[in-house]
C-alpha cells in the first residue's frame, strides 16, 4: 500500500515536468525578444530551459551610501514597536468581537451581567448586538 502511494505521489510531482514543451526565445528585427512554443521560420532561435526547483531570490539593492544616523534607526524602532503594539491590539480585539457573535448568533438566550446581577437580553437586543459585531467586524477586522 505504501509503494502505490509513493509511486502516484511521484508521478503527480514529476508530471508537470513531462508535460512542459520546449520554449523558444528570438529577437525581431525591431529588437523586441519574443517567446512561443515553436520558433519562428526562417529566424534563428534558442531553447529556453526552465528553472526547476528553488529559484534564488534577486539580489538585494545595495543600501544608500547614506546611512540614517543613530538617532533615526532609535526613531524607526520605536515606531515599528507602535505598530506591531497596534495590530496585536486590533486583532485581539477582533477575537473579542468575533466569539461575541458567534455567541450571539448561536444562543438565542443570551445573558449579561449588569451590577452583579443576570439578565436575559431580550430578542431585540440580542438583534441590535447582533448588527453592532457584524459592523465593527467589517469596519475593524478585514
Amino acid at each position: 500500500m505504501r509503494r502505490s502511494i509513493l509511486i502516484t505521489g511521484l508521478l503527480f510531482a514529476l508530471s508537470p515536468l513531462c508535460q512542459a514543451g520546449q520554449i523558444y526565445k528570438w529577437v525581431d528585427a525591431q529588437g523586441v525578444t519574443h517567446f512561443d512554443a515553436q520558433p519562428p521560420a526562417g529566424q534563428s532561435a534558442t531553447v529556453v530551459t526552465p528553472a526547476v526547483g528553488n529559484v534564488p531570490a534577486p539580489p538585494r539593492a545595495a543600501l544608500p551610501t547614506s546611512a540614517p544616523v543613530g538617532d533615526q534607526n532609535a526613531v524607526d524602532a520605536k515606531v515599528k514597536k507602535q505598530i506591531a503594539d497596534q495590530e496585536a491590539a486590533r486583532k485581539a480585539y477582533c477575537e473579542k468581537v468575533r466569539t461575541n457573535l458567534a455567541q450571539l448568533e448561536n444562543n438565542a438566550r443570551v445573558r449579561e451581567e449588569v451590577n452583579g446581577e443576570l439578565r436575559r437580553l431580550t430578542e431585540e437586543e440580542r438583534q441590535t448586538r447582533l448588527l453592532e459585531a457584524r459592523k465593527a467586524i467589517e469596519e475593524n477586522c478585514s
